[in-house]
């Protein structure tokens, strides 16, 4: 832009340019009004002159102004100078995603489920408030230098009630190395296209490679459609098989195998990490277990299944308990196949985030991840006590007695059938 440009109406000084993406690019800006610094989302003046881009510019202002979430960047204001149309929004110190999986990955497990935890609590906020992100990517997906994670460039996104099906049809929506199978064939974006795009996220976190490539969008697309992901663990065996297992859930062919929204997805894993922190001397004591057979500690009773315990690292918290619960519940099992009814889940507006279950009176232990293995204490049975003089003799009474009853209920009978 001109120096002319620098001022937009007035209110807003770019001071510099912080990125780029194929719609817009994004400045470092001072708001005058509030003496405060921002970020300034402009529209490429290649594209001012699309009514239909236009429109969907300004519809992303409005869905993400109304969602307020600690892992999604705020929307300040919106507005246009002649024909430049920008998007003002909360400035995050830090990097985005892409740049520090190329130069860090791959990621510590731990380091990698925090980010993903933080996306999933951010993304699923959204999907509770109507919005599909449906360009999930480390480029959209800002982190600051003590790797709190804010979700932005909701560019794309849509609110599923109000987008036509015919005309939503007809565009691909998404990054190709990114989006979902039923992107990659033209289908509409839903929530488990989320999912997809994160799982992604992660295994390249936890690899430092992408699952599928392809020399154009094409290559991708049918990679995509028709290619079983690799394991993580083959590009990097400190990958445990259990999250392999997850990975390899959340990338399935079809929607209706992966975890249904990321908030799912979430609880998931933030079962898995702290399972995974569970040490043998951790486990509680059970007081009335049985000890003679040398069975394992079972974990106390959970609490519901839309249960999220506070964390204030991954940005869950539980809503008010005054509000109705509809989180769709979630079991899980032996086999690694985790079940759930978010089949038809409606969802809500942001003002009527959907609760938790109250917390338990006892300390809350999550349920167990699929085939996470958890090491439990165990009670060494104690040696049976041996038998007295006086126990073996009234056994030898009781054995002489009922060998002397039984020639007279032999007697008894015959005098009764005779």
């Amino acid at each position: 832009m001109s120096s002319k440009e620098t001022l937009l109406n007035g209110r807003y000084r770019l001071v510099a340019q912080q990125g780029s993406g194929g719609m817009a690019v994004i400045y470092k800006a001072t708001d005058l009004a509030l003496s405060r610094t921002v970020a300034v989302k402009i529209l490429r003046p290649s594209l001012t002159n699309d009514s239909d881009f236009l429109k969907r510019f300004r519809q992303e202002a409005r869905n993400v102004a109304n969602l307020s979430h600690p892992n999604i960047v705020t929307v300040h204001d919106v507005g246009q100078d002649g024909n430049t149309h920008y998007i003002v929004m909360e400035y995050v110190d830090g990097t985005d995603l892409k740049n520090l999986i190329r130069s860090e990955a791959p990621f510590p497990i731990d380091r990698a489920l925090s980010i993903t935890i933080k996306i999933c609590a951010g993304v699923g906020y959204a999907h509770r408030a109507g919005l599909v992100h449906a360009d999930v990517k480390p480029q959209n997906v800002l982190v600051t230098k003590s790797d709190n994670v804010k979700v932005t460039d909701f560019g794309i996104a849509q609110a599923l009630s109000a987008t036509q099906p015919r005309s939503r049809q007809k565009i691909v929506w998404g990054s190709p190395h990114y989006f979902s199978p039923e992107q990659a064939q033209g289908e509409p974006p839903t929530p488990a296209s989320d999912v997809y795009a994160i799982g992604i996220v992660m295994f390249e976190m936890l690899t430092g490679k992408l699952p599928f490539a392809g020399t154009d969008q094409q290559e991708l697309a049918m990679a995509h459609i028709r290619e079983t992901p690799p394991n993580a663990s083959d590009f990097n065996p400190n990958v445990p098989v259990h999250l392999d297992r997850i990975l390899q859930k959340v990338m399935s062919k079809e929607p209706a195998s992966r975890y249904r929204t990321a908030d799912q997805l979430g609880r998931i894993l933030i079962a898995y990490r702290r399972q995974g922190q569970v040490t043998t001397d951790q486990v509680p004591e059970v007081p009335h277990e049985d000890t003679s057979s040398g069975t394992e500690a079972t974990l106390p009773p959970t609490p519901g299944p839309g249960y999220v315990e506070p964390d204030a690292s991954s940005g869950y918290r539980p809503a008010p308990p005054s509000e109705p619960s509809v989180q769709a519940p979630v079991s899980y099992s032996n086999s690694g196949v985790t079940t759930d009814a978010y089949t038809n889940a409606s969802y809500r507006s942001p003002a009527t985030t959907p609760s938790m279950s109250p917390v338990p009176s006892q300390p809350y232990q999550p349920p167990r991840a699929p085939d996470v293995m958890i090491q439990s204490r165990y009670r060494a049975a104690e040696p049976p006590q041996q038998l007295d003089m006086v126990t073996l003799v009234l056994a030898f009474l009781a054995f002489i007695a009922v060998v002397l009853l039984i020639p007279l209920w032999i007697a008894v009978y015959q005098a009764w059938m005779g």
